[in-house]
């Protein structure tokens, strides 16, 4: 309930005023503020969690992220940039973590919900949607994705490590890496 709280006053905060917000305390990771729009702490070895979806939304806004759960035994991180791409390049089964989800079967959804970080409104469909032309989310980071104890179906963590930056992504089943290259 006091997270719900929090996340309710976070959302009213960031519909009136075009500022940054970070979650988790009140310095965040961030040593250039100003480029940054969404931020999380340092140290918390936690991530983000995607959005679980029992059906892929057919005209999404390029950049969504979520977790394709379309087939529970399936399950698979996947972007969209005009078409959906897989992220995680592996199967789960997520059938138990997807039975603690909300299904369209026994609550009614608001498809018209959504909290916008940046603007005081968008076009763009989403349960959270950051906008600006200048400033970016800052993934939640960690060193290692064994430092995460029990992640979760849909976890989204930079690994922050000297030789090994990385985006991790968590399907469920197993972490996959995505390296920059130069």
């Amino acid at each position: 309930m006091k997270k719900t709280i929090c996340l309710v006053i976070v959302s009213m905060v960031s519909s009136t005023v075009s500022a940054q917000v970070i979650i988790g305390n009140d310095v965040g990771s961030a040593s250039n503020k100003t480029s940054v729009l969404l931020e999380f702490a340092q140290g918390e070895n936690k991530g983000i969690i995607l959005p679980y979806t029992r059906k892929l939304p057919t005209s999404a806004a390029e950049g969504t992220i979520l977790l394709d759960a379309e087939n529970a035994t399936t399950a698979r991180i996947k972007y969209y940039n005009g078409s959906w791409i897989d992220i995680s390049g592996q199967d789960a089964n997520i059938t138990i973590e997807l039975a603690q989800q909300p299904d369209t079967n026994q609550v009614t959804e608001d498809t018209n919900a959504k909290t916008i970080i940046g603007s005081d409104n968008s076009v763009a469909d989403g349960v959270l949607v950051l906008e600006s032309q200048t400033k970016a989310l800052l993934l939640p980071t960690t060193e290692n994705t064994d430092n995460i104890i029990n992640p979760s179906p849909g976890m989204l963590v930079f690994i922050n490590k000297t030789g090994a930056k990385r985006l991790a992504v968590y399907n469920g089943s197993k972490w996959s890496y995505w390296e920059a290259k130069n």
